[in-house]
């Protein structure tokens, strides 16, 4: 995600709106109460109701004429005015598979994280999802290897052959554990960049049915 967001207030006119978008090239904005807490969201979309089939193309002139004039029509109207107040939002521990599903389910660009208390931490775009799926195969491996076995699990890499290819993950080798294995599955799914997992682990111990059996009772005699 992004975290360094523009950001604009709900009493701000909607030239100050156009401004900040057409000079990041962006088309959306959050918006944010003076604590920082998420409100709403203002886009193109919100300047411009009309459903006419040149609305993309009025949308842009719309927004280049309001960064361009010295008062804003109708009635300065604030962004407050014409913000939409339901956004859908993610919490910072999403991974980019749920994002990119929830955006095709509400047919939007982009999506607020928020933390726990409501405030905004950062947006995530389709740039950002499709860079995830952008990297290298070598870039995927490397962080399977050195992140998630070594620093993460303590596995040693040897005991495992990674084969990425297009995104695409093949596991084969014998771990100590099977909760080691399910692990090593689980965490990678979850990197940017991995398409698929294909399970080819095996395991020594299959410490998932493991039971704490209670020591028998010692006669006090």
């Amino acid at each position: 995600m992004t975290t360094t967001v523009i950001t604009i207030g709900p009493e701000a006119s909607l030239k100050e709106a156009a401004r900040r978008m057409v000079e990041a090239g962006i088309s959306g904005l959050p918006v944010t109460d003076e604590s920082g807490a998420l409100i709403g969201m203002i886009t193109e979309a919100d300047f411009v109701k009309s459903e006419s089939g040149r609305r993309a193309a009025k949308r842009a002139r719309l927004l280049r004429w309001l960064a361009s004039q010295d008062e804003v029509p109708d009635h300065r109207l604030a962004v407050s005015d014409v913000m939409t107040t339901e956004v859908v939002t993610l919490g910072p521990d999403a991974d980019h598979a749920e994002a990119a599903r929830v955006m095709r389910k509400a047919g939007i660009k982009r999506i607020p994280v928020l933390d726990g208390s409501g405030k905004l931490v950062g947006l995530v775009s389709r740039s950002d999802i499709l860079r995830a799926f952008v990297r290298s195969d070598r870039d995927i491996t490397e962080e399977i290897a050195d992140h998630v076995m070594v620093e993460v699990l303590w596995i040693d890499p040897r005991d495992v052959e990674v084969v990425c290819e297009d995104g695409n993950v093949a596991f084969t080798g014998r771990l100590p554990t099977r909760s080691d294995a399910q692990l090593l599955v689980d965490l990678t799914r979850r990197l940017d960049g991995v398409a698929s997992v294909k399970d080819g682990l095996t395991w020594k111990v299959d410490n998932t049915k493991l039971q704490m059996v209670a020591p028998p009772r010692m006669s006090p005699w």
